[in-house]
């Protein structure tokens, strides 16, 4: 039955899990909810802002079951607080939740309002206990297969590893998942050093949190749970008086203690090696005879890319549209 008034469902990150991590916002959904949703070891989480309110706790594979409650709360007219760790977009109930919503007929014109109130996820807040290790490229994966493929899981793994990623590693083992991490360490092994840095943080700014640091080759061995969070180093990353950094890449175009430009670096434009400078190598080493086969395994990039390449005029020099390009963009 539909109620006179409107209701809401405010899809609330909470962060890594202490009060001091949660944004204003967050605290004030929690407080204004009529009913609060969430997995049981998060209603733990904010349970001083739980009281007078209606609290549904529901197990952890019971994600589609909190977001119909949700929308039936909501119908009625209540505000509801769907709460999820860290941020509800990222593996968090933003997306069942609209899967549900869409199920159902709803549309953003509909009266029940949607709002996401982002939170801090694990890989930010797992990344801040252990120094700088995201400051360069960086991507998440979930190795659980409970919804996802293997294959497919293995794939993104390894491209990747390929691609020199700093990656996170989410819900990287359970009791009944133990050798995911395994393979997924095997699919490092083949692109990246034994010796790269990784960290495992459990339960990032908890009661019970722990970190530790290893390598590639000894991370398999590790402590390592649901509530851990892989952080796994790209080929630049190192750990130094137990911070684990990944350098932005300055010391490609500047020598770091005089702050000068190196030779055939300028300050605010791309490298050397940058988009424009590789076109132009490419097209020279092309010009000395060597194939778009051979460019291709050179640079590990398709043969089909790098013929589009070839295929394509050489870019002009024009500094006003590059200083254009770059205006805003960090040195």
């Amino acid at each position: 039955m539909m109620s006179d008034s409107q209701g809401k469902i405010m899809l609330v990150g909470i962060g890594p899990g202490h009060m001091d991590h949660m944004t204003q916002r967050a605290l004030a959904a929690i407080r204004e909810a009529d009913v609060v949703v969430g997995y049981t070891t998060y209603i733990k989480l904010v349970a001083e802002l739980l009281e007078g309110k209606e609290v549904v706790r529901k197990g952890m594979t019971e994600e589609l079951d909190r977001a119909e409650l949700a929308l039936q709360a909501a119908r009625a007219g209540k505000k509801v607080a769907l709460i999820s760790s860290g941020d509800a977009g990222v593996y968090g109930m933003a997306g069942p939740t609209y899967e549900v919503l869409f199920q159902a007929g709803w549309t953003p014109e509909d009266d029940v309002e949607v709002e996401i109130v982002p939170g801090a996820s694990a890989i930010n807040a797992c990344a801040s206990l252990v120094g700088a290790p995201l400051t360069h490229d960086f991507c998440s994966i979930s190795l659980s297969d409970l919804l996802t493929p293997w294959p497919a899981i293995a794939r993104r793994l390894d491209a990747a590893a390929a691609a020199d990623f700093v990656v996170a590693l989410y819900n990287p083992k359970s009791g009944r998942r133990s050798q995911q991490i395994v393979q997924a360490q095997a699919l490092f092994l083949h692109h990246r050093r034994a010796d790269t840095p990784v960290a495992i943080v459990k339960s990032a700014y908890r009661r019970r949190q722990t970190i530790e640091f290893t390598t590639l080759a000894h991370m398999a061995e590790c402590d390592i749970g649901m509530l851990s969070t892989v952080i796994i180093g790209n080929s630049h990353t190192f750990v130094r008086d137990g911070l684990m950094v990944t350098p932005r890449g300055y010391e490609n175009k500047y020598d770091l203690e005089g702050g000068s430009t190196l030779e055939g670096e300028k300050r605010g434009r791309s490298l050397s090696t940058g988009l424009a400078g590789w076109t132009q190598n490419l097209h020279a080493d092309h010009a000395e005879g060597a194939s778009a086969a051979e460019l291709a395994q050179r640079h590990a990039l398709p043969q089909a890319y790098i013929q589009a390449v070839l295929n394509q005029p050489l870019p002009s020099d024009d500094d006003a549209a590059d200083r254009a390009e770059t205006a805003g963009e960090l040195a």
